[in-house]
């Protein structure tokens, strides 16, 4: 069978050894004689697999003590509610950086004041904004770390006057993060840490419950802390995945390992589209994601886009269309995503030139 190469943006590729004691699980949850999809919420054994999802979580970022980590429903877009009814009391600021901080922006406009603090909406999302202030009479500021679409990432930590708030669905994971510097990082799960079907969120507690309105029971942050992510039924079968794919970021050194290869990955891909006078990588060179690495053929050569394609399809490449609200090429390398497969699309990229001198 010809080998195939992950480059999807989400549902992403998973470690093989997560699949593996996945597949296990499906047929016997535990040695319980019953399906981890199956199995009851309530038993001792399901509660030992969220004790040990929240503690990788919690060992993995170094979580302080005083932030609550939460297994959500709903992904990432439930999370702009979230946000927005758990910390909005008066106004809030933005990041606009893409299509999913507008989203978190527009949620948050039908609850209270909002505004785009600052937005790369004047050249297609392909920068981050820089430069702005950042008042101190507004709730918290909302940033996208990640964005998906357009391969813009803020590998930072951001020091900020008021709370921050940061979407982090699509970089979690990938590189060490100063937790204390933020209220809430939340996300969903299905780009580094799990498949689609849970939202993660990890919240500074002492902040919550100061706004003046009522808070639906469902989207009230405090509900889920209280019901230890168990409020209603949780997604076992996501969650379990989850615990198995933090297992094995674990075994492999953890986060610092992981954006060791993260950032070579990215360095290789990188390489690649700055010297092949076919591509042209779209993201501002100063803020390129090492998650998501979007081009597109070079002025001249845009013709070739469709039998570039079809010839790196051919080769085994999978995922590697971009949006298609921007067109071109864009590889999703998430942590999973093995460097042997990043070489196969950049040889894939030469040979294709070879074809086309």
């Amino acid at each position: 069978m010809k080998k195939v190469h992950n480059f999807t943006a989400g549902p992403c590729i998973l470690p093989q050894e997560a699949i593996d004691k996945t597949i296990e699980a499906l047929k016997d949850f535990k040695g319980t004689g019953v399906p981890v999809i199956s199995i009851s919420h309530r038993t001792k054994e399901w509660e030992g697999v969220m004790d040990e999802c929240r503690s990788l979580w919690r060992e993995l970022l170094n979580i302080p003590d005083d932030y609550e980590i939460l297994f959500l429903p709903g992904g990432a877009s439930m999370g702009f509610l979230y946000v927005a009814m758990n910390f909005l009391n008066t106004k809030a600021a933005y990041l606009e950086t893409g299509v999913w901080a507008k989203k978190a922006l527009k949620e948050a406009k039908g609850i209270g004041e909002a505004y785009a603090i600052a937005s790369s909406a004047d050249k297609t999302y392909s920068y981050i904004p820089k430069g702005y202030e950042i008042p101190d009479d507004i709730d918290y500021l909302h940033i996208t770390t990640n964005n998906t679409i357009y391969g813009t990432e803020i590998a930072y930590d951001i020091d900020s006057p008021v709370p921050l708030i940061a979407d982090m669905s699509s970089d979690i994971m990938s590189r060490p993060v100063d937790v204390s510097k933020y209220a809430m990082i939340y996300g969903g799960a299905q780009k580094n840490v799990g498949p689609a079907g849970v939202a993660f969120a990890i919240v500074k507690k002492d902040l919550l419950g100061k706004v003046s309105r009522y808070i639906p029971t469902m989207l009230d942050l405090r509900t889920h802390i209280d019901g230890k992510s168990m409020f209603n039924t949780p997604p076992v079968f996501a969650i379990f995945v989850m615990n198995e794919t933090l297992k094995w970021l674990k075994s492999i050194g953890g986060v610092e390992a992981i954006n060791k290869i993260n950032k070579e990955k990215a360095a290789l891909l990188y390489g690649e589209i700055d010297r092949n006078p076919l591509f042209v990588g779209t993201a501002a060179k100063e803020d390129r994601s090492i998650m998501n690495v979007c081009f597109v053929m070079a002025p001249g050569y845009e013709d070739l886009q469709d039998e570039f394609m079809a010839f790196a399809k051919e080769r085994g490449m999978i995922g590697i269309k971009g949006h298609r609200s921007v067109g071109g090429f864009r590889a999703s390398i998430y942590n999973a995503c093995p460097i042997e497969s990043v070489q196969a699309l950049v040889d894939c990229m030469r040979e294709f030139e070879q074809l086309k001198k």
